[in-house]
């Protein structure tokens, strides 16, 4: 049975198995979040737009390794970014991954914490 987030989108149900193609692709994503200082970027683009200083103060990476990190998330088409005077501000490209890297560290938490996992 269809949940009712399901039915408003269907684009959340995949009644198909996935094809090869598909399978790479999300398989790539899962490689990419696999680093806890990318995984860490992800999540405080999750919350808004940030630049490199701002990126840096949050993970606690260096300026260097926070950069080689967006390069790589970008080039990969995770995380977009936008010249404002002599700054890039980055973002994350879309709500599918912003919602994945939010509910991977929900269920880490869990793990973490203990609590009972839930739907």
């Amino acid at each position: 049975m269809r949940t009712s987030d399901e039915q408003a989108n269907p684009s959340l149900v995949h009644s198909v198995p996935p094809e090869t193609e598909q399978l790479t692709v999300a398989a790539g994503v899962f490689a990419l979040l696999s680093d806890p200082t990318r995984l860490h970027l992800l999540w405080t683009l999750a919350g808004g737009e940030a630049d490199v200083g701002q990126l840096t103060d949050a993970c606690g990476a260096s300026r260097t390794a926070v950069s080689q990190h967006l390069a790589k998330l970008r080039l990969a088409g995770l995380v977009e970014a936008r010249k404002e005077s002599r700054h890039s501000i980055y973002r994350l490209s879309d709500g599918h991954l912003r919602r994945l890297v939010v509910e991977a560290l929900n269920h880490a938490d869990h793990v973490v914490t203990g609590e009972p996992f839930h739907d």
